[in-house]
């Protein structure tokens, strides 16, 4: 099986094609150099509509209001933030079921300028009802949300990035893995951000949680673990995105809170993945220096 992500995914879309007569791929030339066999082979369920990413979700919509199970895919910018309207309508004012995924996330298309950067795209979905948004850290992960998602009948979002963790977990949706426990702050680590997490944090006396599903949002782990006041989110997408989830989770609970993630401002420079990683404080060497600072303030001490 592939080991990369996003070829996992193709891969994973095409063997379900293949499986079920009621799964339908729809695209926009994104990732066609891995469909072809397939759409050679089912041509009626398997449709590239080119680059029209309104068009894209419509078709998926309409599939699925005929019965069909639609996997609709292209990158995230294009899919949620381009398409946003059509997927707020076609899919959730309809009130049908369908598997959107996203590649590309943040920064994998450094080089393609902002037009293929999505940092806000978890948080532009989170506004919506009634879907269910995974953010797989590995591409074993991918897979079974994908084929989980298209198992199911409701909404789900799946975030495809380049970028990956060394393990893969059981993907759970409402459940977060407790992957080290400590006396300290407890660290939320969402997606590809485990490893770096893990890194960054080496000798601290921490509790770490990954989440490779942020919604549902999994409030019962994070109260049930919770050691000191502190709580570190580190998310790979726009810094914030499931604050007040953790607020929420914690309304009876005096805590502090760090927020971890993309900045929202604009990198004007291409550069590669890893650079804007790091630009943004997202590697190892920067999530170590904000927790530091972190645990220095007025509550927290030295861990």
């Amino acid at each position: 099986m592939a080991r990369d992500p996003r070829q996992r995914f193709a891969q994973t879309a095409a063997d379900l094609v293949e499986e079920d007569l009621s799964v339908a791929l729809v695209y926009a030339e994104i990732s066609g150099q891995f469909f072809g066999d397939v759409e050679s082979r089912h041509p009626d369920r398997v449709v590239n509509v080119g680059i029209r990413e309104q068009l894209l979700v419509n078709v998926g919509a309409g599939l699925a209001l005929s019965g069909m199970r639609p996997i609709v895919h292209t990158f995230g910018s294009f899919l949620v933030e381009r398409a946003f309207e059509q997927v707020k309508l076609g899919f959730g004012h309809q009130d049908v079921g369908g598997v959107l995924v996203g590649s590309g996330g943040s920064f994998d298309i450094a080089s393609g300028g902002r037009t293929h950067q999505s940092p806000g795209d978890v948080a532009l979905m989170g506004t919506l009802p009634g879907w269910t948004l995974h953010v797989p850290g590995h591409a074993d992960e991918v897979e079974a949300a994908l084929r989980q998602s298209v198992a199911g009948d409701g909404r789900a979002y799946l975030r495809v990035v380049s970028q990956q963790n060394a393990r893969a977990f059981p993907v759970r949706p409402g459940h977060f893995h407790v992957v080290r426990r400590g006396a300290g702050p407890t660290v939320l680590a969402v997606g590809p951000m485990l490893d770096p997490v893990l890194e960054a944090l080496a000798g601290l006396d921490v509790t770490v949680l990954y989440a490779n599903v942020v919604r549902p949002f999994d409030s019962g782990t994070l109260r049930a673990v919770l050691g000191s006041p502190e709580v570190v989110l580190v998310e790979p997408y726009l810094a914030g995105t499931s604050s007040r989830f953790v607020s929420d989770a914690l309304s009876d609970v005096p805590h502090r809170l760090l927020a971890l993630g993309v900045r929202n401002e604009e990198l004007r420079r291409y550069g590669s993945p890893s650079q804007h990683i790091a630009a943004h404080g997202l590697d190892a060497a920067g999530i170590r220096a904000s927790v530091d600072r972190f645990l220095a303030g007025p509550v927290g001490g030295a861990a």
